[in-house]
């Protein structure tokens, strides 16, 4: 079987935030088709107890601090993302992984572990950018204040400037959309360019699975996603202040783990801080309307296509609904009033909500299942499926 050397910024187990989503889905599909060796990062001392998910695995525990962080990039000339996930412990992992093994290919998640490649590439090397994370950060800068603005803008220039240059060196970029893959070639992106959508696992995200509903009112508004994530934070801020007040009578749940001081001083009479839940079905299922009220995002949000399977009704900004084929079973809205609007409406018309839900669920099954938005790293990784790969280590762990 072919091994694979899979590289990534955090471990990919549990499956519970939009990043590991895609990475524990991604080696899931390759463990069943090959031998993968993991090397990643473990931002929680609870992921150093990662079941075995593949052949091998070897977890870093990532100790440096965002100021530290800083610091080395501003000495280095380096990017903060690069910076901030630069470790001996890391690299000698990855050397020994390439020194024990007969790896004949490398799959990279996130751009900042591109800097652990060898200088003598295997016959098949693919870079899994996800989204265009550089332009992120030229985002920030337009909307911070004149001490931040220009650390964005530095980060935005020479992340940008990495990737790039990763992807000339790589066989294949891999982007989540049609819409980052293009935005990428916008900004200067060269190579084999190419488009792996991020899926949903249906019969997990299903309103008829086993799970406990949470009772928390009527009418409910649902957000869901990681709550120290700062386009996150943004977003509740922004739909608190400007959404809410235009919907007196729904009560608004921020559900997702580690919670900023600024987000837990949001809760309050129509405002629930949930910190980490066990799981956050129970809270999507029992949504009037689930809401994605980003200003800041980039490729396929997680949050939304999970809401979708649960067969709720969604309401999203324009730029949280791109890259996500949705054939108008989503509502989006341009701003505040838009978004109050369209959520009053939802509340005032339950049947209609319910037909929307089922409608998103369908277009979710059809659409997005995992094995159908994978099977493209066959053929660039020149995979077969091998005897007895319908069991692979990382379903065992699941």
């Amino acid at each position: 079987m072919t091994d694979i050397l899979f590289l990534a910024h955090r471990v990919p187990f549990p499956p519970d935030r939009g990043d590991k989503i895609r990475a524990y889905n991604v080696l899931k599909y390759l463990s069943a088709r090959a031998n993968v060796h993991l090397v990643a990062f473990a931002d929680d001392p609870r992921d150093l107890d990662t079941p075995e998910l593949c052949a091998s695995q070897h977890i870093v525990p990532r100790t440096k601090s965002k100021p530290r962080a800083a610091i080395e990039a501003l000495l280095s000339g380096r990017s903060v993302s690069e910076a901030a996930f630069r470790d001996a412990r890391f690299q000698a992992a990855v050397d020994a992984v390439l020194a024990t093994h007969p790896v004949d290919a490398i799959y990279v998640f996130s751009s900042a572990m591109a800097q652990y490649l060898p200088a003598h590439l295997p016959a098949r090397t693919i870079m899994d950018f996800c989204d265009v994370d550089s332009v992120k950060f030229g985002e920030y800068a337009a909307a911070a204040g004149v001490s931040q603005r220009w650390l964005f803008a530095r980060e935005e220039r020479l992340l940008g400037n990495f990737d790039r240059a990763v992807a000339q060196r790589v066989d294949a970029s891999l982007f989540v959309s049609d819409a980052e893959a293009a935005l990428f070639r916008r900004v200067g992106g060269t190579g084999d360019i190419r488009v792996v959508e991020n899926g949903i696992d249906t019969a997990t995200f299903d309103p008829a699975a086993d799970f406990v509903r949470v009772d928390a009112g009527d009418p409910l508004l649902v957000f869901t996603g990681q709550m120290d994530y700062a386009p996150n934070v943004e977003a509740v801020r922004w739909f608190v202040g400007k959404v809410l007040p235009h919907v007196p009578q729904a009560t608004f749940a921020i559900v997702g783990r580690a919670p900023t001081a600024e987000v837990q001083a949001l809760a309050g009479d129509r405002v629930i801080v949930t910190g980490e839940v066990a799981d956050v079905r129970g809270w999507l299922a029992a949504a009037t309307v689930a809401v994605a009220p980003l200003r800041v995002a980039r490729g396929i949000q997680n949050k939304v296509l999970e809401a979708m399977a649960m067969a709720r009704p969604v309401v999203v900004s324009d730029t949280a609904a791109e890259g996500i084929d949705h054939a108008g079973t989503l509502r989006t809205a341009r701003d505040a009033a838009d978004f109050a609007r369209a959520v009053s409406a939802l509340i005032a018309d339950p049947a209609g909500g319910d037909a929307l839900g089922q409608a998103a669920r369908r277009q979710v099954q059809a659409r997005y299942g995992w094995d159908a938005r994978l099977a493209g790293l066959d053929g660039l990784l020149r995979l077969t499926q091998g005897e007895g790969a319908e069991r692979s280590p990382i379903e065992h762990a699941a």
